[in-house]
């Protein structure tokens, strides 16, 4: 066995009164540890919850994370990043909004995972969220072939927090033209164009801002 297989291989707990399914990794040199995790996550049954020290950290091990997975043809394991809102509790001013964006997607996804990563920093982890019902109750869910009436569809983006521009650039914004909506929703990362038929969604599709 080699050394770097060694490393890897689980030290299972054997003293009595241990979870004999626990597995301890210790001194894995440099991304070891995110390989270590990316293969437990592979096997396990339910989602796998990492708790950094800080956010670099979390970041760092996100983008080891995405990697393997990419490089995986048999990956399907969901790597999703709960981040800091990196700013002071008496800050006079709001999270970027890709931090927001990011935020709500990872809730979105928590309640259907079956399995997977979740990365987060304790700082992030010690914080109080908003119940899961509240964050269902306030989801936009929106399916081609829906209807919908356009008028009464901005004025509830407006009453969200959506801001009404003559272009769509950036997360929490959305634009009407004609029986044409394009909306940025938190979460995603490219913003949609719905198509409007009478009151009927037609189409739905991403288009690039740019």
């Amino acid at each position: 066995m080699s050394k770097t297989s060694s490393l890897l291989t689980p030290v299972l707990a054997k003293r009595r009164g241990k979870n004999p399914d626990k597995k301890s990794w210790h001194n894995l040199p440099g991304s070891s540890s995110s390989f270590a995790l990316y293969q437990a996550a592979k096997t396990a049954q339910t989602p796998i919850l990492l708790i950094t020290s800080n956010t670099p950290e979390a970041i760092k091990i996100e983008q080891e994370l995405l990697s393997l997975a990419k490089s995986d043809s048999q990956n399907n394991a969901k790597i999703c990043l709960f981040p800091d809102w990196e700013t002071l509790p008496y800050d006079n001013f709001s999270p970027h909004q890709d931090i927001i964006s990011q935020r709500l997607a990872t809730l979105y996804h928590l309640s259907r995972m079956e399995s997977g990563i979740i990365i987060v920093p304790v700082t992030t982890l010690v914080q109080k969220l908003a119940p899961k019902q509240y964050i269902e109750a306030n989801s936009l869910i929106i399916k081609q072939g829906d209807k919908k009436d356009l008028h009464q569809m901005r004025q509830a983006l407006e009453a969200s927090g959506y801001r009404n521009v003559d272009q769509v650039l950036e997360h929490g914004e959305f634009s009407a033209r004609g029986a044409i909506l394009d909306l940025f929703p938190m979460g995603s990362t490219k913003p949609f164009r719905l198509d409007f038929f009478d009151d009927e969604i037609d189409e739905i599709r991403l288009f690039d801002p740019e």
